[in-house]
C-alpha cells in the first residue's frame, strides 16, 4: 500500500510538471507542435558545390538575405564574414530587419554592436540571446525570437568603403498557419552620442544641479506604443581615469514626468557593484570588455538582458541613463537597445557612417600630456607634482569621499 501511495504521488507530481513550464524552456521541448514547419534561408551553394557564401559585396551595396511571405517566427541567426575586423569595419556594416511589409526597418544597427562587439573590435561575447563566438570572435549568433504576421525581410548594407569578400549566413524560422495572439514585433536600435560634461572639473563633482527629470541623460530608447523592453548593450569610451559609471538609469513609463524606475548607479543597473573592472559573463549581464588601462580610461562594454524580468509598458517607454554623476562627464557612448512592441514601428533615427565614428581611445601616454599641461598652466615650476588644486575643490572632493565611505558602513 505504501508503494502504491508513493507511486501515485510521483505520478501526480509528474502530471504537475507536464502542465507547467516553470519558466524553463527545456520543459517545452517534448511538447509536439501542430501547424508549425521548420524553414531556413542561407547562403548555401545553389549549384550543389561548396561555395556557400555571398562574395564581393561592393561598398555601398545593399543585399537582401531573407524575404519571405506569410506568418512565422525567426528562431536563430548565424553569420560569419571576411576579411577580419581590422580590414573590414563591423561598425560600418548595417543590419536591418523589416516586418509585415513595412517600408521602414524595426531593427537597424551596425553589425558588431548588435551581436556584442563594439568599436570594430573582435572579442568573445557570451550571453543568452546574442553571442560572438570563436575563433577569436568571428561567428555572430542571435537567438532572439522574431515574430511576423505577413512577411519578414532582412538585409545588410556595406558602408565600409571596401568590398565584403565573403558573407556566410543561416536564418532559421518557423512557418506558421497563423501568428499567436499577442505576439509582439522585435525591435533593436543603435544610438551614439558624445555627451557634454559640465564646465567645471569632472573629478568627484558633488553636483549642485540635482537631476530629477533626466533631460540631459543619454538615451537608450524612446518607444511609443505597448511593449516590453528586453535588453541593452552599452559601449563606453571614457577619456579620463575617473569612474564613468556613477550615473543612475531613469526609465519613464507611459508618460510619467518623473522616473517610474530610478536606479542607484550604472554598475548597479548592470547587476554589478563597486566600480568593477574585470571580465565577467552571465547569460543576462556582465562585462564583456574592460579597458586594461589606468583607472577607467579607455573602452568598456557592459550588457544586461531582461529575459525573465522584461520592463513592461502600455503606451510609451523612455529609457535613459546619466553620463556620470549629475551628467557631468564627457563620454563617447554607444548602445543597442532591444524590445518587443505590439506592432512593427519606426525607430527614433538612423546614423550615417560619419555620425557613428568614435573618438580615439586614450591611453596612459595622455596622462603625461595632461600633467604637462597642468605644469605649464601653473607657471612651469619644475617642482610641481601635478596634484595641486584649489582649496574649494579639495573640500568638495573630501566631502564626497566621506559620503561614499559612510554609505559603505
Amino acid at each position: 500500500m505504501k508503494k502504491t501511495i508513493t507511486l501515485l504521488l510521483v505520478l501526480l507530481h509528474t502530471g504537475s510538471l507536464l502542465s507547467q513550464d516553470f519558466g524553463n524552456e527545456m520543459f517545452s521541448l517534448f511538447r509536439l507542435k501542430d501547424g508549425i514547419k521548420s524553414k531556413r534561408v542561407s547562403s548555401y551553394d545553389k549549384t550543389g558545390g561548396n561555395g556557400d557564401c555571398l562574395v564581393n559585396i561592393k561598398d555601398g551595396a545593399t543585399v537582401t538575405l531573407m524575404d519571405v511571405r506569410g506568418a512565422g517566427i525567426i528562431s536563430h541567426i548565424w553569420f560569419t564574414l571576411a576579411p577580419e575586423a581590422d580590414e573590414l569595419s563591423r561598425n560600418d556594416i548595417i543590419l536591418r530587419m523589416y516586418w509585415d511589409g513595412n517600408p521602414f526597418p524595426s531593427v537597424e544597427s551596425p553589425f558588431g554592436p548588435f551581436f556584442g562587439n563594439g568599436w570594430n573590435e573582435s572579442y568573445h561575447f557570451v550571453s543568452m540571446p546574442v553571442s560572438v563566438a570563436p575563433a577569436g570572435g568571428k561567428a555572430y549568433v542571435c537567438y532572439f525570437a522574431m515574430p511576423f504576421a505577413t512577411g519578414a525581410r532582412i538585409e545588410i548594407e556595406n558602408q565600409t568603403g571596401k568590398p565584403i569578400g565573403a558573407l556566410y549566413y543561416i536564418i532559421d524560422y518557423y512557418e506558421l498557419t497563423r501568428l499567436p495572439e499577442g505576439s509582439g514585433r522585435f525591435h533593436a536600435w543603435y544610438n551614439h552620442e558624445v555627451t557634454e560634461g559640465k564646465p567645471v572639473s569632472e573629478t568627484f563633482r558633488i553636483g549642485a544641479d540635482n537631476n530629477k527629470n533626466g533631460k540631459e541623460n543619454y538615451m537608450f530608447a524612446d518607444i511609443k506604443g505597448k511593449g516590453q523592453f528586453v535588453g541593452i548593450q552599452y559601449y563606453v569610451n571614457c577619456p579620463t581615469t575617473d569612474w564613468y559609471g556613477e550615473g543612475d538609469e531613469m526609465v519613464f513609463i507611459d508618460g510619467d514626468t518623473l522616473p517610474t524606475l530610478h536606479g542607484t548607479g550604472t554598475e548597479d543597473f548592470f547587476n554589478t557593484s563597486w566600480c568593477p573592472k574585470e571580465l565577467f559573463w552571465h547569460p543576462c549581464f556582465g562585462y564583456a570588455r574592460v579597458n586594461n588601462e589606468t583607472g577607467w580610461l579607455g573602452l568598456t562594454h557592459v550588457y544586461r538582458f531582461f529575459i525573465s524580468d522584461p520592463i513592461c509598458f502600455d503606451r510609451s517607454c523612455l529609457f535613459t541613463i546619466e553620463h556620470g554623476h549629475d551628467n557631468n562627464l564627457t563620454l563617447d557612448l554607444a548602445s543597442v537597445a532591444y524590445w518587443y512592441q505590439d506592432q512593427a514601428s519606426r525607430l527614433p533615427r538612423s546614423f550615417t557612417r560619419e555620425e557613428r565614428q568614435h573618438k580615439t581611445a586614450l591611453f596612459f601616454k595622455h596622462i603625461n600630456k595632461w600633467r604637462d599641461a597642468w605644469i605649464l598652466k601653473r607657471g612651469n615650476d619644475p617642482s610641481l607634482w601635478g596634484d595641486e588644486r584649489d582649496l574649494e575643490f579639495d573640500r568638495q572632493r573630501d566631502m564626497y569621499i566621506k559620503s561614499l565611505e559612510s554609505g559603505k558602513q
